[in-house]
């Protein structure tokens, strides 16, 4: 019996103009350890002057026209990538990964739902993770000035901090304070002349079939720097309170951004569950930067990882090595434009429990409510 083979990794790389994607690919395409990649690259603006800084290092380097890889031009990402797997399946191109950079305003949402969804290119390939690089330099004023910055640092599953060396120390500390409060849960890289470890940029994915224990947790919550040091994996404190991971900020334009998440020690109802989830979406769906956990249902023996951005989710991924008898449930979400209030009120829904005689699917809008 044939089995089918594994989706191809996908990686996002995305940040805004200027702040160093293109470097950071060059010098990954020039290092042996990335192996094989097949890229598709696309910039903002007619002259699309930043593929003249991209290397013809391979035949795998494939350059899209000129436009937004994520709304003008998104049939041409689908285009593209159906006749990349198409020529891996004939054996005239080899590859073992994507990598998609983006272009500097692009949000990364829309390219997540095309892998998602697009019926061709779903079967073949599967979201590795989002990069996102900001410059160490102008990061702060870009993030003043460009929600799209604010997002594609809210989405990220691993922030490179470019141009270190060029930045005022003080001004640095600053930025990277508030990459933590945009985003505590991104692990934070710093490059040297757009020089990473090619490992430390792939293996992000938020679902893998099967999903291991520790992986799942350092994604959830990976390890930030104090004062949230204690809320990183299983050392994260089994009480109940709403965690917000959202520090005060003196930066007006980072209040459209907020992060909450909640920790839950006996199984949810699955009625709850899912009436929390939907009605979030339903309701503020466009808003919805991430939503990811890992949630233990009444009735469920195995507890499942989850994760959604919008209102597109990847199908749930069963938990493996979970330590026994643990029925945590770990959940976070990050928002746009809902305050943090709203969002951890939101939460908390998930701690009600049916009433004694009340069956599945009489749970309405006058038993529960959403804040928003």
């Amino acid at each position: 019996m044939t089995h089918p083979a594994p989706p191809v990794p996908v990686t996002l790389l995305t940040g805004f103009l200027g702040a160093g994607k293109t470097t950071l690919l060059n010098r990954l395409l020039h290092d042996p350890a990335a192996g094989r990649i097949a890229v598709v690259v696309n910039e903002f603006g007619e002259a699309g002057l930043d593929h003249d800084l991209i290397e013809n290092v391979a035949e795998d380097v494939v350059v899209m026209p000129a436009g937004c890889i994520c709304c003008s031009i998104r049939g041409d990402l689908a285009r593209t990538l159906s006749k990349l797997i198409v020529r891996r399946k004939t054996g005239t191109l080899a590859f073992d990964r994507v990598v998609i950079e983006t272009t500097g305003l692009a949000d990364p949402a829309p390219i997540h739902h095309t892998l998602l969804v697009d019926p061709v290119l779903a079967p073949d390939y599967a979201l590795d993770g989002i990069v996102t690089v900001v410059d160490a330099v102008h990061g702060a004023s870009t993030l003043d000035r460009h929600g799209e910055a604010q997002a594609q640092v809210a989405m990220a599953d691993r922030i490179v901090l470019s141009k270190t060396d060029l930045a005022d120390a003080v001004a640095l500390a600053a930025l990277t304070a508030r990459l933590d409060r945009l985003n505590p849960a991104a692990p934070r890289l710093t490059a040297a002349r757009g020089a990473v470890p090619a490992g430390a940029l792939f293996g992000l994915s938020s679902l893998r079939a099967p999903m291991a224990a520790d992986h799942a947790l350092a994604w959830l919550a990976a390890p930030p720097p104090d004062p949230l040091a204690g809320l990183s994996g299983l050392a994260l404190p089994k009480r109940g309170p709403v965690m917000d991971l959202t520090l005060p900020s003196h930066h007006a334009a980072d209040d459209r951004i907020a992060s909450a998440s909640i920790m839950l020690d006996a199984p949810i109802p699955a009625e709850i569950f899912d009436f929390w989830l939907d009605t979030l979406v339903a309701l503020r769906g466009p808003d919805l930067l991430r939503v990811k956990g890992i949630v233990h249902l009444e009735g469920v023996p195995t507890p499942l990882v989850f994760h959604g951005v919008q209102h597109i989710f990847d199908p749930p991924v069963p938990l493996t090595g979970a330590p026994e008898g643990d029925t945590t449930s770990r959940i976070v979400v990050i928002a746009r434009d809902i305050p943090r209030a709203d969002l951890a009120a939101s939460l908390e829904v998930l701690r009600l429990r049916p009433a004694p005689g009340e069956m599945e699917g009489d749970m309405t809008m006058q038993t529960l409510e959403m804040p928003f």
